[in-house]
């Protein structure tokens, strides 16, 4: 058995790299497991709000060496093409999980945490410290556990998580493009069955990237010829995709995406981002909040090693009451939205309306983005 470590995060993708980053600069030492190497591709929107500029500035975070792809406005389609665009009250930016990982992974081995290439089989807690698997063999003591490890994995199964026990309906297919497209613009068209976020990243590129009801997809024979009898009756996406051609070799493609409802605590482990919770693409700004939730959760531990927060029990309530504070209702938005728009009639009379006022718009998407985070 390894010696004991005192902080371990599970999972090295935005949220985990972004908390093992803070806890490097507050002067604690990290260890963190990812199974895959950097850089990698990932399924996502890749679209980012602003409100996370000022926390990156204070890790030492400096996005725009990626040269990052600057947005502005927003737009939002229904089925028959009907559209409403609006500023975004923040604005944002579009950059790939490819690059944005990467560098975030180099930054935080220069600034000194360890990394290990493994999965991650099992995490058990007993005795007030936890065990983790590998599957290697290998076990690791630690005093706190960190998960970050995506949207669904194995490792859920392994711990009974109760989402994972429930089928979703959910696929999510992305591809990165060349082609024509407004710059400044993240745009997010639904057709029957789904909806598509579509949005430049660095290099001039865009990327597609799309959630579609299984149900409605399965009745054809392949990704390309599910778009063209189904995303292309939006006019939308027709012209995107006709002037627009894949650099991937094939589509990216995972299924079973749940959006149950997670617990941010779940046997002492403290989840952070898509491992704690998942908003409807289509609300987007779902990197921003797994930001967040990596801030809230690392200041939560802060405080209990410092013994601000004399327990892990209520480090945990601590941390639990945050997260519900700053995501139940992006969540629950997300949740009203993503129903109205998966329905004909109902998604056209909430364009009709936003068209007839859309001043509406900008405040909706308040409702599903933050404010600046801000170091405390």
């Amino acid at each position: 058995m390894e010696p004991k470590i005192d902080i371990l995060i599970t999972g090295g993708g935005l949220a985990g790299l972004t908390a093992a980053i803070h806890l490097l600069k507050s002067g604690f030492p990290v260890t963190l497991i990812e199974k895959n190497t950097y850089p990698h591709h990932k399924v996502c929107g890749e679209y980012i709000s602003n409100e996370v500029l000022p926390y990156f500035e204070w890790l030492g975070i400096d996005i725009q060496d990626l040269q990052p792809n600057r947005i502005q406005n927003f737009q939002i389609s229904t089925i028959k093409g009907d559209h409403v665009k609006a500023s975004l009250p923040l604005g944002g930016f579009g950059i790939s999980r490819y690059t944005l990982d990467a560098f975030l992974y180099k930054y935080a081995a220069l600034n000194g945490c360890v990394f290990i290439h493994e999965t991650v089989s099992d995490i058990t807690f007993k005795e007030d410290e936890f065990q983790v698997s590998l599957s290697n063999k290998q076990v690791i003591p630690a005093r706190i556990v960190i998960g970050a490890y995506g949207k669904r994995d194995a490792l859920d199964q392994r711990l009974s998580r109760s989402f994972i026990q429930k089928k979703s309906p959910w696929l999510a297919i992305k591809g990165h493009y060349e082609g024509s497209f407004p710059d400044g613009l993240v745009a997010l068209h639904t057709f029957e069955g789904g909806y598509c976020g579509v949005s430049k990243i660095e290099d001039n590129r865009i990327n597609i990237c799309y959630l579609v009801n299984y149900a409605s997809f399965k009745s054809y024979k392949s990704i390309p010829e599910h778009r063209m009898q189904v995303l292309y009756k939006n006019e939308h996406l027709r012209k995107i995709f006709e002037n627009s051609t894949m650099i991937f070799d094939q589509s990216m493609v995972i299924g079973q995406i749940s959006f149950e409802r997670k617990k941010a605590v779940d046997q002492h482990i403290l989840m952070i981002g898509d491992t704690a919770g998942l908003i409807h693409p289509l609300c987007g700004n779902g990197m921003a909040m797994a930001v967040l939730s990596a801030k809230i959760c690392v200041e939560s531990i802060i405080s209990y090693l410092d013994g601000t927060i004399s327990s892990r029990q209520e480090l945990e309530i601590h941390y639990q009451n945050l997260w519900n504070k700053h995501f139940n209702r992006r969540l629950i938005t997300g949740k009203i939205i993503a129903g109205i728009l998966r329905k004909k009639q109902l998604s056209s009379r909430f364009l009709r309306i936003l068209m007839r006022f859309p001043s509406l718009l900008p405040l909706l998407i308040k409702q599903t983005h933050g404010k600046p985070i801000m170091n405390k």
